[in-house]
């Protein structure tokens, strides 16, 4: 019975690349038709077409989402009342963050109040004025979208 070993490599000898060449050529060629598809879709000025049709607002709501530690989150009224004291914010944790991520980028204020506005259309939005940071809210799922419809009648 004949026993495999496995040899060491030699020291000075050149290892095998782990990532076959072909498959790095591929991703080369992926990343290159890509720049190319979106070099001639900005020189061309190609209409946007993944962005929300305009539509006039049914409804709106400002609010002040001040975080509270990783997931709590509190919803205040403009005036700075307390609408929810939420231990567990869920989805409006969420968005509170993405708010405080890029109202901090833009070196924005973090206490100015944010609107829900819902469009004739049925979309339902979060919008920052003083940052011009969106999220569409139906993209996240209605039971995320449903948390902020909330919001919006809540007294």
């Amino acid at each position: 019975m004949l026993l495999k070993t496995q040899t060491q490599p030699t020291p000075g000898a050149p290892e095998r690349d782990m990532i076959p060449t072909p498959l790095l050529l591929g991703m080369l060629a992926l990343v290159l038709a890509t720049l190319v598809v979106v070099g001639f879709s900005v020189l061309s000025n190609r209409p946007l077409v993944g962005s929300p049709k305009p539509a006039t607002i049914v409804a709106e709501r400002s609010i002040i989402l001040k975080g509270g530690g990783a997931q709590a989150v509190s919803v205040l009224n403009v005036d700075g009342t307390l609408l929810m004291d939420l231990p567990h914010g869920g989805f409006i944790t969420v968005i509170q963050n993405g708010l405080e991520r890029a109202r901090r980028v833009a070196g924005a204020d973090q206490t100015q109040p944010v609107r829900i506005v819902e469009y004739a259309n049925g979309r339902l939005t979060v919008l920052d004025d003083t940052t011009g940071w969106t999220a569409e809210l139906g993209a996240f799922g209605s039971d995320n979208r449903a948390a902020f419809e909330r919001l919006m009648s809540h007294k």
